[in-house]
């Protein structure tokens, strides 16, 4: 019996963007919608001038706050306990959907034990969110049958992320808002191709399709597949590899389509673990700082520049179409991947894209009825099994794929660092909406530059008075990692106690002292949490 939490391993959106403004109540909790993700966001205001209430819960003031019935304002790391109150309170007036409960769920008392400690008094003192509010977003949330909850990086990128998702998954089955249109817990990818690279096996455990690379029966049906004997042991994690070669176990790393230099956490650790590699190989469109410490640079091409399909956060797959041509030597990713595959003598011997989708079908059916003609057209969401399927837009609509899904008790547990005397403030770090990631590509348009390329670590209005810093004044930010200068900006949109830097700036880079402590179960970094003083310059 395993938790939707567990059943909902691809972090796929349950449901579909188009149902967003079918919704009832909108539930965003750790995610800056509008700046992160605009498009999805003005689907979301288009269900409140419908009508539709929204909650959201922030450590800031994000611009879907102005939009929101309850913002509740939390501290950085507190989700789960602010979680766990909101049911609390929907057990204690009866909200919660019994009928959902009793036919698809399993753990429901020992779960229902587990937060009744929670109370809105109890929690206000954890979170600092009033109790009054807590009340009124639980009834809310709770009284609604079409309701949608959104999260993304905010709830996934702390020590707990893994509890954080099965708080989330547990509120969802409380009120069993899931497996019917215009509901469902929604993670928003932060990438345009995150959902494609995850269907398609760029994790460490698993085979395309979410196979476990453990199970012998997996393991033969793609020895099978591809001609070769498999290893039965799951690789390591992004973050788990830099620490291991900073130890000299691992010697050479590939590196494709990222820039760890910028968003991987405590950046001199990342530093001189990729100088120790004995060989280090980058392929991306850009020389980022990642690319600038590597032995052999890989140009390869951008979007625009290629064949293919993308596969989106609700899991559509789309065509990609070649519009223009590569610059210089640069060439596509999977020409570049099966020359090297050849040399290391294990030809691949694809045409095109079109034959690595139709093998992804072979090998697993929910992208069976996918093909090259289907997708001229339009995108297909998958589960798709066989090409008269029409795909699917919303999940568990006929229920569960293991039967009843289980309650998991999740337990609120403190941040990996806490403010303290030494470093008084807590720092949280996100995106904005005119750049873009590590900025590899953002950073070289001169006018995105000229409207926001500058970096900046808000501090609020109290903090500012109290430290006498002014907005603009350079400051200096320290955490137990590293050093920063930046310049403050004086904001209402930060509590007290609590200072947002975006990750975007390399010259005043956030993961220079954000912490690399990592989830215990899927080793995501505490990106959004570390302790931290500020000095005036």
């Amino acid at each position: 019996m395993a938790s939707l939490a567990a059943i909902f391993g691809s972090g796929a959106m349950t449901n579909s963007i188009k149902e967003i403004e079918g919704m009832e109540m909108i539930f965003i909790i750790g995610s800056n919608t509008k700046e992160s993700h605009p498009v999805i966001a003005n689907r979301m205001i288009k269900a409140y001038r419908k009508g539709a209430k929204i909650i959201v819960a922030d450590p800031r003031r994000v611009p879907m706050v102005r939009f929101a019935e309850v913002f509740l304002n939390l501290r950085p790391g507190a989700d789960i306990a602010l979680i766990n109150g909101l049911a609390h309170v929907i057990l204690k007036e009866g909200l919660d959907n019994k009928e959902f409960i009793a036919d698809k769920t399993e753990g429901f008392e020992e779960w229902k034990k587990s937060v009744e400690t929670y109370t809105p008094e109890y929690v206000e003192k954890i979170t600092g969110v009033p109790a009054v509010d807590i009340i009124k977003a639980a009834r809310l949330y709770g009284s609604s049958r079409k309701a949608g909850l959104f999260y993304t990086m905010g709830i996934t990128q702390h020590t707990c992320g893994t509890e954080n998702v099965n708080a989330v998954a547990n509120l969802v089955m409380l009120t069993g808002n899931i497996g019917r249109e215009s509901t469902g817990v929604n993670p928003l990818r932060g990438q345009n191709n995150v959902q494609g690279a995850s269907d398609a096996a760029c994790l460490p455990n698993v085979y395309p399709g979410y196979q476990k690379v453990d199970l012998p029966e997996i393991r033969e049906k793609f020895e099978k597949a591809w001609g070769v004997s498999l290893s039965p042991r799951p690789g390591l994690t992004a973050t788990e590899m830099i620490p291991a070669a900073l130890e000299g176990k691992i010697k050479a790393m590939y590196i494709m389509g990222e820039n760890p230099v910028i968003t991987d956490p405590n950046t001199h650790h990342t530093v001189d673990a990729l100088k120790k590699l004995d060989f280090l190989v980058v392929q991306d469109i850009f020389m980022t700082e990642t690319a600038e410490l590597a032995d052999v640079v890989l140009p390869s091409t951008c979007f625009a520049e290629k064949n293919g399909t993308f596969s989106n956060t609700e899991r559509k797959v789309q065509r990609v179409r070649k519009a223009v041509e590569p610059p210089g030597d640069a060439r596509s990713d999977l020409s570049i991947i099966m020359e090297i595959s050849k040399r290391l003598g294990y030809p691949m011997n694809y045409k095109s894209p079109e034959d690595v989708l139709v093998e992804f079908g072979q090998v697993w059916p929910n992208l069976a009825g996918i093909t090259y003609q289907r997708l001229d057209k339009d995108g297909i969401q998958w589960p798709c099994p066989d090409k008269d399927h029409p795909g699917t837009e919303y999940l568990y609509k006929e229920g569960f794929p293991k039967g009843k899904v289980r309650f998991t008790p999740a337990a609120y547990t403190p941040p990996a660092e806490v403010a303290s005397e030494e470093y008084p403030f807590v720092l949280t770090t996100g995106r904005n909406l005119y750049q873009y990631h590590s900025g590899s590509m953002t950073r070289r348009v001169k006018a995105i530059e000229a409207h926001a390329g500058e970096p900046y670590v808000e501090i609020s209005p109290g903090d500012g008075e109290r430290l006498h810093i002014k907005d603009g004044e350079a400051v200096k930010v320290t955490s137990r990692r590293g050093s920063i200068k930046i310049k403050a900006r004086i904001t209402p949109k930060v509590s007290m106690g609590t200072v947002f830097i975006p990750m975007h700036y390399s010259e005043a880079a956030a993961n220079v002292i954000t912490n690399d402590a990592l989830d215990a179960q899927v080793k995501i970094p505490e990106f959004k949490v570390c302790a931290v003083k500020i000095e005036k310059k």
